[in-house]
């Protein structure tokens, strides 16, 4: 599992699992935000990157991903970005009949659309 931030002059920076729960979200995504700056972003989340516990539904579900709640975090960390969109990828919803990961993917997009408002809201 790993945790990518790109930025256009050295390609991207790759964070594996092991590192982010070292670190902790908050360190993580302050490295992301330093690395993004005052530059237009777009925000993508890949359902699959949390923990299948969360989102079974997903075509690659591994362990050792992070929970809602620190998905929830790192996204509401991001508000003060310049963001211009987002998207959240890899739902598959016939693969959890609970319903959790459709849930989970609707949540987490909602807090995609706020901070994207927020960011817009400043311009």
């Amino acid at each position: 599992m790993v945790l990518l931030l790109i930025h256009d002059d050295s390609g991207m920076r790759v964070i594996y699992i092991e590192e982010f729960f070292e670190r902790g979200w908050k360190d993580v995504i302050n490295e992301a935000k330093s690395i993004v700056g005052n530059e237009p972003a777009y925000l993508s989340f890949d359902v699959d990157g949390l923990d299948p516990v969360y989102a079974p539904g997903t075509g690659t579900p591994e362990i050792g991903g992070f929970s809602n709640l620190e998905a929830q975090l790192m996204i509401r960390e991001l508000g003060d970005l310049n963001l211009y969109g987002g998207d959240l990828v890899e739902v598959a919803p016939p693969y959890d009949p609970t319903g959790n990961t459709a849930l989970t993917g609707a949540t987490l997009m909602f807090e995609i659309l706020c901070v994207v408002a927020q960011s817009l809201s400043r311009r």
